[in-house]
């Protein structure tokens, strides 16, 4: 049997013209979405979803793409763009009830939950981001040989045939690769829950590649736009993150400050999948937040 989050219900949800997301939701109270990053699914959150449930609704979709999930075909550039999935979130949160709600993601579902804070600012209340920077800035810091920690990112850049041929004749060697490296701790992710980030990675390369080669075009072209409107976050914002800004030669926190003026920005000692490595740290950074 597949893994689960213990006590959350299951279900399969519309959110767009023939794409569901499918999406686990427990608890009651306040409500919060929690979005997953690469190369996982939403079983990443399962430690900080369950702490969170005894008091909020907590809400947490495979990203379409991603996981068992819709994965429609990229026809036109957007359908994986970072706009695109935040409207997703938004109609998945209405599809519960929730015009407004609080958002928090890792790594892939961070650069969604900033795209739905800046496109949708009325409807999101309260945003965590966990180890990414906002698009723009993220290319801008990556350069000379430091920028081979990335090279995930270039691969993935390329126009479509070849990202998708490569990864595919070496699925499990490609995205156990991050498991492995980007993991201080690598009891957090336990072999069960690793074989199905794996099983899942495997039967969406297509749509993960599309993913990150939105991030090189689409969503660098919708942030730079906000960047030139002075669009910002307007919500209470924390970002727990690594400090791989003083590797790579760059002030973090004041690239955040730059999009979010209500920030808190903090950095964390553990490894890069830090809501499974460190979940008692999260669940506290979450909770002041929507203290906030």
């Amino acid at each position: 049997m597949e893994p689960r989050i213990t006590g959350f219900d299951y279900q399969r949800v519309t959110v767009a013209a023939g794409v569901s997301l499918n999406t686990a939701v427990g608890g009651s109270g306040s409500p919060i979405v929690l979005l997953h990053g690469f190369p996982q699914t939403h079983l990443m959150w399962r430690h900080v979803a369950a702490d969170l449930a005894s008091d909020h609704t907590v809400i947490c979709p495979d990203l379409r793409g991603y996981g068992d999930s819709d994965k429609p075909a990229d026809t036109d550039g957007q359908t994986y763009s970072k706009r695109t999935m935040a409207a997703d979130v938004v109609a998945l949160a209405r599809a519960f009830g929730h015009q407004r709600f609080a958002l928090a993601g890792h790594d892939r579902g961070a650069l969604v939950a900033i795209r739905a804070g800046l496109d949708h600012p009325g409807t999101i209340t309260h945003l965590a981001s966990l180890d990414v920077l906002p698009t723009l800035d993220m290319w801008d810091v990556m350069h000379g040989t430091s920028a081979a920690v990335g090279f995930h990112l270039y691969l993935m850049a390329q126009p479509p045939g070849l990202p998708e041929q490569l990864i595919n004749a070496g699925a499990d060697a490609f995205f156990g690769h991050f498991l492995d490296i980007w993991a201080r701790n690598p009891e957090a992710i336990p072999a069960d829950i690793r074989a199905a980030y794996l099983k899942a990675s495997r039967g969406a390369v297509d749509s993960i590649v599309a993913d990150y080669r939105a991030s090189a075009v689409a969503d660098v072209a919708h942030d730079q736009a906000d960047r030139r409107a002075g669009n910002r976050l307007r919500m209470p914002v924390t970002v727990l993150q690594q400090d791989w800004g003083a590797a790579l030669g760059f002030d973090a926190a004041a690239r955040w400050q730059a999009w979010a003026p209500d920030l808190q920005h903090t950095t964390v000692s553990c490894g890069h999948f830090m809501a499974e490595e460190a979940p008692a740290d999260v669940v506290k950074a979450l909770r002041a937040l929507l203290a906030r």
